[in-house]
């Protein structure tokens, strides 16, 4: 199973929903780390962009940086963005509480990334057409409050030999506007950059390649 390398440790992962009012088309922006009095930034699944005070990157302004949390601006609008925080939606239109179609982009390491949330709690996946279900790390379940431990124990085949790992149901998987609910997960020991989006949730949506995109369709 290949893994993209991880991100550096002091990224702490966040996201929220920016509104493109000029075009009245919803961004999805991550507020993926802050270093100085720059803010790290990942618009629409695209590579981390670092911005600075005062900068723009693809329509969304970087107004102030502090502590934790920034003060971003879209389509003449201000919020307070604070890693950590559910999504939210604001500036321009907002998007639609459920939606049916993602379209993820093929990130720089040859895999299709996506900010999400899992129960409410902001994470970042990658798409893993070999994974059973909905895969993750046993700290990044405990950062997103998961209960996994009261889950089923099941042995997992790694490369080190065998390790314990849990069976589960997470509420809710969202990416985007789209949300799905109850879907198996298996949280292992071993440590993951990624939460890998596997079948359990692939498997809710038709998906096709359309040159650097990956776009799912969700059945009905």
């Amino acid at each position: 199973m290949k893994t993209a390398p991880a991100f550096p440790v002091r990224l702490l992962l966040a996201a929220c929903l920016l509104g493109c009012g000029a075009a009245a088309q919803a961004q999805s922006v991550a507020l993926t780390g802050v270093i100085g009095g720059k803010a790290i930034v990942m618009v629409n699944g695209g590579a981390p962009k670092t911005v600075a005070t005062g900068e723009t990157w693809q329509g969304v302004k970087v107004i102030s940086v502090a502590g934790d949390q920034a003060v971003l601006e879209s389509s003449g609008q201000r919020y307070t963005v604070r890693m950590g925080d559910a999504p939210a939606s604001f500036g321009g239109t907002a998007p639609a509480t459920s939606g049916s179609r993602i379209v993820l982009p093929l990130g720089s390491g040859g895999h299709f990334m996506a900010q999400g949330s899992i129960n409410g709690r902001p994470t970042q996946f990658m798409v893993d057409t070999g994974a059973t279900a909905v895969s993750m790390g046993a700290a990044e379940a405990e950062r997103l409050g998961l209960d996994y431990k009261g889950g089923k124990p099941v042995q997992l085949s790694t490369a080190n030999g065998p390790a314990l790992g849990y069976r589960m149901q997470l509420n809710s998987v969202r990416i985007n506007d789209v949300e799905i609910f109850t879907v198996d997960a298996v949280v292992t020991p071993m440590a993951m950059p990624f939460v890998l989006l596997g079948n359990s949730f692939l498997s809710r949506f038709t998906m096709r390649r359309d040159g650097d995109q990956m776009v799912l369709d969700k059945r009905y």
